[in-house]
């Protein structure tokens, strides 16, 4: 999260050091399948896979892999090139199958119908950046008050005309640029960094405090990307390092939060250094168990979910992550811990680009975004591909 927050260019969510970024509204229509090169190895546009062995795997054999089924069911309801067959018997057996049987039934049913490639870039590098995201969950209101002052608002009408359309700044200052918001507020909400932070993640859960359900608590809904302004992404944690507030590897989110209450004049001017103005869908929240829907137009999991870069990695693939934990930043930090698990390709973010990159959804909710802001790990993966 932090990353995304500070993060050197764009990003994703808000981690240590990961830029901030919106997740992708959808998934590109169709999905070229990797082309052998002659020697063995596949290529994508920003990839080249390499054959492997599960055997190259580290921790292969202790994940509980079952726990990936219902990512993979989810990603088989939109199967691409290549996937009719194997998602054809995936949705035969059905989401609950893997609850419903050991994590060694689900191994051998991997190993006898995917085949893995480890994951490098063009040029060769087999380790490459891990960060993470997740869903926040915000207090909110439908009308303003004293408290509830910043907006977030539904896509301007001429968004797909003004190409880019206004930064945030000319947003927050010039008339013609607020005249093209005005009317579309969504809700309110009472802290401009809690927008920023629902931007930066590209969705997120609010409870509306003046719409109450008929038990009296506060009405909980989704909102959804529906486009940003065009304009590129700049890190307000860089732009914080950058001025000196905290070095990179003390970039957090309660980092930027302090900072905030020690300089609340500064803070339309740290907004404004990132002209990215991301807007929103209203929807239903279904199911409370269910994540925000990515980039495959599936349901995100938490810790079975990342984001990828499709040009590297076609969304739908199972992959295998090796990483670490990440922890709290400290001069003297405790002794690493493997992140090695099975996730599946279901989004994109405008920061994951490359051969070997991926972005971990963590779920929703204050440990999520604990998480999701220390995120930074060097990682390595493999992609599972039908045999």
């Amino acid at each position: 999260m932090v990353g995304s927050l500070a993060a050197c260019g764009s990003g994703p969510s808000l981690r240590s050091s990961a830029p901030i970024v919106a997740r992708a509204p959808a998934v590109a229509p169709g999905t070229v399948l990797p082309q052998p090169d002659g020697r063995g190895d596949l290529v994508r546009p920003r990839a080249l896979w390499t054959p492997a062995q599960y055997t190259d795997l580290p921790g292969w054999s202790q994940d509980r892999v079952s726990e990936s089924w219902p990512a993979l069911w989810h990603s088989c309801q939109r199967p691409g090139p290549g996937w009719a067959t194997v998602c054809a018997e995936v949705r035969e057996l059905g989401a609950d199958w893997g609850r419903q049987v050991a994590d060694d039934f689900v191994r051998q049913w991997l190993e006898g119908h995917l085949r893995p490639w480890r994951l490098n870039t063009l040029d060769g590098q087999t380790t490459g950046l891990l960060t993470g995201y997740f869903e926040p969950l915000l207090d909110a209101r439908r009308k303003p008050d004293a408290r509830f002052q910043y907006p977030l608002y539904r896509a301007p009408a001429d968004l797909g005309v003004r190409k880019p359309h206004f930064t945030r700044a000319e947003l927050d200052s010039l008339p013609e640029a607020r005249a093209s918001v005005a009317g579309r507020e969504v809700v309110y909400l009472a802290d401009p960094l809690d927008a920023l932070l629902i931007q930066v993640q590209g969705s997120g859960r609010v409870r509306l405090q003046d719409e109450l359900t008929a038990q009296g608590q506060p009405r909980t809904v989704r909102l959804a990307f529906a486009g940003h302004n065009d304009q590129p992404y700049q890190s307000v944690a860089r732009w914080l390092v950058d001025q000196g507030a905290f070095s990179l590897e003390q970039a957090s989110w309660p980092a930027i939060r302090a900072w905030a209450l020690q300089n609340p004049q500064r803070v339309p001017e740290m907004l404004r250094a990132n002209p990215r103005m991301v807007f929103f869908k209203e929807e239903a929240l279904v199911d409370p168990q269910a994540g925000p829907v990515g980039a495959q137009g599936v349901p995100l999991i938490p810790g079975r979910s990342v984001a990828v870069d499709r040009e590297a990695v076609p969304l739908g693939t199972p992959m295998w992550l090796d990483s670490t934990v990440p922890q709290p930043w400290n001069p003297t930090p405790p002794a690493p811990q493997s992140l090695q698990r099975l996730v599946l390709a279901q989004d994109t973010g405008g920061a994951i680009i490359g051969g070997v990159r991926a972005d971990y959804f963590w779920g929703w909710g204050d440990e999520a975004l604990a998480q999701a802001g220390r995120t930074k790990q060097p990682m390595s993966a493999w992609v599972l591909w039908p045999r």
